[in-house]
């Protein structure tokens, strides 16, 4: 063997490692150390190695296969058909020269039908009778994972066909992409922050990990779409499909959703004018897409067109730019966030991605770093999605030298040096300090809020205003605002002026329960404020009291005793409350008599708008008789007060038998 045929040999078994290596993170273990790019380059490479060199091809080699072999922990899905990709199209030129090959065995024109790339988990449904028999994933194209159990919890797949339309009864197979809209991405990611659980680098890993769940219950909770882009039918009376887009629209028919985007080009013109639309809007939409397919309409010249390889030849999917990439990361900073959170950020080597150039992204929190071992000074593989703030999905471990350092996150706020807390069992530290000026903003708001101090006049924009012009530094600030300083405000005219004065001087009154709850102390919401003001009467005994004595309060546990005190051991709190006692803000109320009360252990739960009370109003009352709200309707519930247009809390305390009472009720319980 001459040595450049020996070096292309070794190069071919060095790329089929890598890719197979690829392939088995990426489908089976849902673990991808490589970027699409990345994996797309490696593969065109080895494509053309073997071309240039036919000798090189083997039957095992990644160019012949899709993916790689299903899971063992789900029974195998045999397709009825192979389940192929998509060779890819990353320049106009390779998009042209894929029209060249088409028109050549039409002998003239082709039409091309445009889908939108959807970035999830491709997956096969199988109907029999018009009824969803099994669903399965792609695995190596030829066997995947029987997920038909999680796919039923998918609530855009049709368990049962539209009876009406046509091929209802038919025996067919519908493709399609099980997805994770962005809006539900980040609501998923704040609930599993809020939980303590790391957060998913992106949608695709999430929808992935999510239909390959071992309970359909945990699969439900991801709650993941799904969009059809292929009809087959094996029943010989039926009607053939002689058209993709004909397919598209009997899978609406049937039941199926199918993307709204989906265009006809008459010519490859057409089409690359399509793809370039979409590149520039992909943003707008609440999905992530990472090109375009195109696929020959006709279903005639489908089958004349046939399959190479892996391949379909009457298909291919343009890729978009990538919005990953591989690059260093330099060091570790931490923010603070307008609620007090630390928010780990990556300082990135300069990189692009998806024209533009990325030098931070996010961590999450020190569980995510922890969890994915990222430390400083490794290569990082890096992904950008529309305007959100790019993430580090994780560290790339063959290229670890050793010199690289662990990250530990800081006991001190970077920002204003005060402790920081962060509760067992929760991802988020925080600082401690209400006067941090990172905070400012939200507490503000939070302090003006109805249930607090009941500032009216302070909104979303005005505590804006109030913060962006330097005249509230912390919340005492705002009983030093004059007319002088308000006259700075844009729009403000006397009138507002002395409206917005004269809330502001009412809202010293409110009482102590109301401060505490207004003071935004961690774990402290108006019923925990309503049992604290009354077991202590004023906020300077409350800052005095240790955790042992705090939780002698009933329904006051350890960690919330933890939070107050630690709240109060802060020195700028302490100044703080100073100037609110200072500028007249009342910091006492009646101290009662602990646990004497008329609904003493008893645990009730509001539901609906009551006609004479508030909610606050409500839960101070039941509270100053002994008893404590809940938020939730359980076995422990002792009653259920509702009012007009109760929520659900109203159907499962019928069907617990909790006791039911409306306001008059409430109101002979309290006597």
């Amino acid at each position: 063997m001459s040595k450049p045929a020996a070096r292309a040999a070794a190069r071919a078994d060095e790329l089929r490692a890598q890719i197979d290596e690829a392939n088995y993170r990426y489908y089976a273990l849902d673990d991808p150390q490589l970027t699409d790019a990345e994996y797309d380059a490696l593969l065109r490479e080895l494509n053309e190695l073997e071309r240039v060199h036919p000798e090189l091809l083997t039957l095992d080699s990644p160019t012949q296969r899709v993916g790689a072999p299903a899971s063992e922990r789900f029974a195998p899905y045999e397709h009825a058909r192979p389940m192929l990709s998509l060779a890819n199209a990353v320049r106009l030129d390779e998009l042209r020269a894929f029209d060249e090959r088409a028109r050549k065995i039409a002998g003239g024109g082709v039409a091309y039908v445009c889908e939108l790339k959807i970035d999830g988990l491709a997956i096969a449904l199988d109907y029999r009778a018009g009824s969803l028999l099994r669903g399965g994933t792609r695995g190596d194209g030829r066997v995947g994972e029987d997920v038909s159990a999680n796919l039923k919890t998918v609530k855009t797949i049709p368990l049962r066909l539209r009876s009406s339309a046509p091929l209802a009864a038919s025996f067919l197979e519908v493709r399609g992409e099980v997805y994770l809209r962005k809006s539900d991405f980040e609501r998923l990611n704040a609930q599993r922050e809020a939980e303590g659980l790391p957060a998913f680098a992106n949608p695709r890993n999430a929808a992935s990990g999510g239909v390959r769940q071992l309970d359909p219950a945990l699969t439900a909770r991801r709650r993941l779409s799904f969009f059809a882009y292929q009809l087959a039918i094996y029943d010989e009376t039926a009607a053939r499909v002689d058209t993709q887009w004909d397919a598209l629209g009997r899978l609406r028919e049937l039941g199926f959703p199918v993307n709204p985007h989906v265009a006809r080009g008459a010519s490859i013109d057409e089409v690359a004018a399509y793809c370039a639309n979409w590149e520039r809007q992909r943003d707008e939409l609440d999905y992530e897409i990472d090109g375009v397919v195109i696929k020959v309409d006709d279903v005639g010249l489908q089958e004349r067109l046939g399959v190479v390889a892996r391949d379909p030849r009457w298909a291919i999917a343009f890729k978009f730019k990538p919005r990953e990439a591989r690059t260093k990361l330099l060091d570790i900073v931490v923010s603070v966030g307008r609620t007090g959170t630390l928010n780990p950020n990556a300082v990135l080597q300069p990189v692009q991605i998806g024209g533009v150039t990325v030098k931070s992204a996010t961590l999450h929190n020190a569980d995510y770093i922890k969890s994915n071992d990222i430390r400083i000074g490794d290569s990082v593989l890096v992904t950008r999605a529309g305007d959100v703030i790019p993430r580090v999905v994780g560290p790339v471990l063959s290229e670890r030298s050793g010199k690289e350092r662990r990250f530990t996150m800081p006991s001190r706020c970077p920002v204003c040096g005060s402790d920081v807390d962060r509760p067992e069992g929760e991802a988020m530290s925080r600082c401690t300090n209400a006067a941090c000026s990172a905070q400012v903003y939200e507490r503000l708001r939070h302090f003006a809020s109805r249930a607090a101090m009941d500032i009216e006049g302070i909104g979303d924009v005005m505590a804006q205003q109030l913060t962006e012009l330097n005249l509230v530094r912390d919340i005492a600030d705002t009983y030093e605002l004059n007319e002088s300083a308000l006259a700075r405000v844009p729009r403000m005219g006397p009138k507002s002026i002395e409206n917005l004065l004269r809330n502001i001087e009412a809202s010293k009154t409110r009482g102590l329960a109301r401060l505490l709850y207004a003071l935004g102390i961690r774990f402290v919401g108006t019923q925990n404020a309503q049992i604290l003001a009354g077991d202590f009467g004023s906020i300077e005994a409350l800052a005095a009291a240790s955790e042992d004595e705090l939780q002698r309060s009933e329904g006051i546990g350890p960690e919330v005793a933890r939070s107050v005190a630690l709240f109060f051991k802060q020195r700028a709190n302490l100044e703080m409350i100073d100037r609110l006692r200072e500028a007249g803000v009342v910091m006492s109320a009646p101290k009662r008599e602990r646990h004497d009360g008329a609904l003493r252990g008893t645990t009730f739960v509001l539901t609906g708008t009551l006609e004479n009370l508030t909610r606050e109003e409500a839960t101070a009352l039941i509270v100053a008789a002994g008893g404590k709200v809940s938020g939730s309707v359980s076995r422990k519930t002792d009653y259920v007060v509702a009012g007009s247009e109760p929520g659900t809390k109203l159907s499962k305390a019928e069907s617990l038998g909790v006791p039911i009472l409306d306001e008059n009720g409430l109101r002979e319980l309290l006597g």
